[in-house]
């Protein structure tokens, strides 16, 4: 054979090298083993702490299902819910309408200075579920009540709502809202109401209404608050007309117009008077603002009527036309120098928003159901009269 035989010796550096590799093969098993054996550690280390991250978990979920309520309390204490003590003072008139959340409730309640705080209110009423029957009406409360009392009190219905109600048609001048007040089962005192009406600083109205009421005393049903007297009614009143005008952004609309607020009103109430039919709001509006850029009179008989008195007609007299008042417009021209009653939200509503149009005349045709004739000619409208005139031909006595 060539070669050594596996009984045959090497020499010695073949001896070192193969020494060598035979070492470093054996060092490399056994740190292979020891690997392994780490791995496994490693992997039953893993296993152990995640069973006590689940424990761990686990408990903490229990404890915060366990604690939940005490959480939330202390959660919420770290928001400010300020409340008055005791049963506050004085009198305040608050309007609750139907649907309004208790949210909403408490927001009017700390506007109207009721409670300190809306959160103070929804926490009690909350906690209390006769806060589900709060119903729509017109409270009086106090001021700087603490919370559970505001709620209390507005549950004690016949301490705090209304204690009759008084209806205000449409179209009344104040002399008439004072007589129904006058005569309403408020029981006032005699003259209260005129009085009342004589210091109009306190009656809330608007910068515009010149101190006076007239125009300002917004149609509807009230209810009366518990020991309200003349000065609340007209109040109540004039807030109304406050947020109905707010409503229909009436200053802001009348200026965009190149309207004043105050003149809107009057043409409002004016439109009222001269036809009761909503159609035709709008078109009286635009008869009276043209008729004023023509430099025409006006020429409405409701105008005279507020002087003189409404007879029940819906014309005026020879004589009566002759009235030197200023809210005469067959003699001057112009607006007349107030409101003549006060207009409804329609009415409002027409003043600021007039229809296009040119006529300049108007008249009923039909008494029984309103309608009304518009014209922009004189020969137009002579012909229009002569249909009213033939309907109070057809209905004698009825104008």
């Amino acid at each position: 054979m060539n070669g050594p035989s596996v009984h045959e010796e090497v020499d010695e550096g073949e001896r070192d090298d193969l020494g060598s590799g035979l070492g470093l093969r054996a060092e490399s098993r056994v740190e292979r083993r020891a690997n392994r054996r780490r791995a496994r550690g490693r992997r039953a280390f893993g296993c152990f702490a995640g069973l006590i991250s689940l424990i761990v978990v686990g408990a903490l979920v229990a404890g915060a299902v366990v604690g939940f309520g005490k959480g939330k309390d202390a959660l919420e204490g770290l928001f400010s819910a300020p409340d008055y003590e005791g049963a506050g003072t004085g009198t305040v008139v608050v309007e609750i309408t139907k649907g309004q959340a208790t949210a909403s409730i408490a927001d009017t309640l700390e506007k109207k200075e009721v409670v300190k705080s809306a959160r103070a209110f929804e926490r009690v009423a909350r906690d209390d579920p006769r806060s589900l029957q709060i119903q729509a009406a017109t409270y009086t409360l106090r001021k700087h009540m603490s919370a559970k009392a505001a709620l209390d009190l507005m549950l004690n219905t016949a301490e705090s709502v209304k204690v009759a109600r008084i209806s205000i048609a449409a179209g009344k001048t104040k002399a008439e809202v004072a007589v129904i007040l006058q005569g309403s089962k408020m029981k006032l005192p005699a003259g209260a109401a005129a009085t009342a009406l004589g210091k109009p600083a306190l009656l809330g109205l608007p910068p515009y209404a010149h101190n006076n009421a007239e125009g300002f005393l917004f149609p509807g049903t009230y209810d009366v608050p518990k020991n309200a007297n003349a000065y609340t009614m007209l109040k109540l009143m004039t807030a109304n007309y406050a947020k109905t005008a707010a409503s229909l952004d009436l200053v802001n609309t009348a200026s965009r117009k190149k309207l004043d607020p105050y003149q809107a009103v009057i043409v409002a109430s004016i439109i009222g008077a001269e036809t009761n039919r909503s159609e035709d709001y709008a078109k009286v509006a635009r008869v009276i603002y043209n008729r004023l850029a023509a430099g025409m009179r006006l020429q409405m008989d409701s105008t005279i009527h507020y002087v003189v008195g409404k007879d029940g007609g819906v014309f005026t007299t020879p004589e009566q036309r002759e009235n030197p008042s200023r809210y005469n417009t067959y003699k001057y021209k112009g607006l007349p120098p107030t409101p003549i009653n006060s207009p409804t939200r329609d009415e409002l509503r027409a003043a600021i928003n007039p229809a296009q149009g040119s006529w300049l005349y108007f008249t009923l045709v039909n008494l029984d159901t309103g309608e009304t004739a518009f014209a922009s000619s004189a020969e137009e409208h002579q012909a229009n009269v002569k249909k009213l005139q033939a309907w109070c031909q057809a209905h004698k006595g009825r104008c």
